[in-house]
């Protein structure tokens, strides 16, 4: 178990300039946001892969900039779509395997879904064994007002699925879907693959790690380790919510203290 955060803190600061400001600090663990189809490219993973050995940074996932279109390429009635985009998507899959990641996070379909549930985790296992084939686990994560926003509907996909399935829970999505996250462990915990953590505040819900003083971590942790998390957790936030990269590294360490890392 690592805590490490992700280059998308530093958005719209470019990838591979977010990528540096992680590394520089003595963060080793990080997600990889990527924001452009040009990042995909062999030269432009290079570049990547040169900034995280030179840091001995360790990528324990990725996140394509397609999140917002998910519901219209791959979960949409068009079916054309979907197969097309699961081509476009080895794009992904590939840079994730070139960097090492072994997890990849998908949004899933915003609003109202236009074809059934059965058929929407038909097409989610189509991706996930897509990833496998490159090594990559493809995981759907809670986001609020998308699909996985409440534990039914990923315990729905979990049930078609099965042990394959795996969700990335992130806590501020939770908060802002009226859901406690602790709900999220208690229903979907051996399903869970991938954690993006914040802290939160009565006027914020997304903080460092250690600047909010709501949510309790300790418990969050012990909570984890009693289903079996051993993965990662990641710090993901929103440019506003911090200062600079190193009270992004101090939410690290904070973590770090409470989990005994």
């Amino acid at each position: 178990m690592n805590i490490g955060a992700s280059s998308s803190c530093f958005y719209p600061l470019e990838t591979e300039k977010a990528l540096e400001r992680v590394g520089s600090v003595g963060i080793k663990t990080t997600e990889i946001f990527f924001n452009s189809p040009s990042e995909l490219e062999p030269e432009f993973l290079k570049r990547l892969c040169e900034i995280k050995n030179r840091y001995s940074m360790d990528v324990t996932s990725v996140h394509p900039f397609m999140s917002f279109s998910e519901g219209y390429n791959i979960f949409s009635s068009y079916k054309r779509r979907f197969y097309d985009s699961l081509e476009f998507y080895k794009s992904f899959f590939e840079a994730a395997a070139t960097l090492g990641a072994r997890f990849f996070v998908l949004h899933g379909s915003r609003g109202e879904k236009t074809i059934p549930d059965e058929e929407y985790a038909e097409r989610l296992f189509r991706f996930i064994e897509e990833g496998e084939t490159f090594g990559v686990h493809v995981t759907h994560e809670n986001v609020v007002r998308y699909s996985g926003e409440k534990p039914e509907f990923m315990e729905f996909l979990r049930s078609c699925i099965g042990e394959k399935f795996r969700m990335t829970l992130d806590l501020k999505q939770a908060r802002r879907a009226g859901v406690d996250p602790f709900e999220f462990v208690e229903r979907l915990g051996k399903s869970i693959a991938h954690v993006h953590v914040s802290d939160c505040s009565k006027e914020e819900d997304c903080l460092t790690p250690g600047e909010g003083g709501l949510f309790d971590f300790e418990r969050f942790f012990e909570k984890m380790k009693s289903v079996g998390y051993d993965g990662n957790y990641i710090v993901e936030l929103y440019r506003n919510n911090f200062k600079d990269e190193f009270e992004l590294k101090s939410g690290v360490d904070y973590l770090e203290r409470l989990a005994n890392i």
